[in-house]
């Protein structure tokens, strides 16, 4: 059996101290896509990439009603299904998506979505974040750790990964670490915290429930403080402080600060060939 270092004993110390009270806090988190069948949570999830689930839900509702099967979404023209989910963003190559992936599940799955993440990932629109969320969402099956920004922010800030960006090495170390049976959960409890307190821009430490837990909460409370005193406000990028540059030569009559890249596509920058949630 191999020797676990001490800095994955620490997260897996701090994951078992801080898994309870996200449970207890958050009771109802689940899958934020209404879906009734794996067929509409896959397209819910294609849909997401860029968009706020909010968004997706009410597109949904009506796409739903209209597009029931895998030959609805595989034979429509592909202006028509461009229209329909025009709202949602980038509707081109998601509408193309959509149509490949479901002509696939025809071709190839008897018209079904497949229950294994080899299979899905060769979908059209399907990436590794999205199978784990059909997966874990549709069919309860923990395959693996869905990474988005929020579950990338809150990793970070909480110590448990060293990987500010990719979504895989993120995966990677979480894997370990959280219990596999609360693997498609953990994700949910995070994104539910990081919508609620733990958010990018202002984080609100000080209602936190994790903040005795959290390694980065003192250092952006200490900055949070430092700012109201009239000191230069930090940027925040994945929990870490970072002051801002000034050319001395033209010093600007306002300190000014840019806010943190808005995200990626897990919401990563996400290809074609992963257009996922959150």
């Amino acid at each position: 059996m191999a020797k676990i270092s001490k800095t994955s004993q620490a997260r897996i110390n701090r994951v078992n101290t801080i898994l309870p009270i996200l449970k207890q806090t958050y009771p109802h988190a689940k899958c934020s896509l209404d879906h009734s069948s794996p067929l509409e949570l896959i397209v819910a999830t294609i849909l997401s990439a860029q968009c706020t689930d909010e968004r997706v839900n009410i597109v949904t509702k009506s796409l739903f009603a209209k597009y029931k099967t895998p030959n609805d979404y595989a034979n429509s023209p592909p202006d028509e299904l461009e229209r329909d989910i025009q709202s949602t963003g980038f509707y081109r190559n998601k509408a193309k998506s959509i149509r490949a992936m479901a002509g696939a599940l025809i071709d190839h799955h008897g018209g079904a979505v497949p229950r294994t993440m080899d299979d899905l990932v060769k979908l059209a629109g399907v990436g590794r974040k999205t199978a784990n969320v059909v997966l874990g969402n549709a069919f309860g099956l923990n395959v693996g750790v869905t990474v988005d920004t929020h579950v990338t922010r809150l990793s970070n800030r909480l110590g448990l990964t060293k990987h500010t960006i990719d979504a895989v090495k993120i995966e990677r170390d979480l894997m370990p670490i959280v219990p596999q049976n609360d693997w498609a959960l953990w994700s949910h409890l995070l994104i539910y915290h990081g919508r609620a307190i733990c958010q990018a821009r202002k984080p609100r430490c000080a209602q936190c429930v994790l903040f005795d837990h959290c390694p980065t909460g003192p250092k952006l409370m200490k900055s949070s403080t430092e700012q109201s005193n009239g000191e230069a406000e930090p940027l925040i990028d994945q929990g870490k402080s970072v002051k801002p540059k000034v050319d001395v030569r033209h010093p600007p009559r306002q300190m000014m600060t840019s806010s943190p890249t808005k995200r990626i596509g897990i919401n990563h920058a996400q290809t074609p060939n992963d257009v996922d949630p959150r």
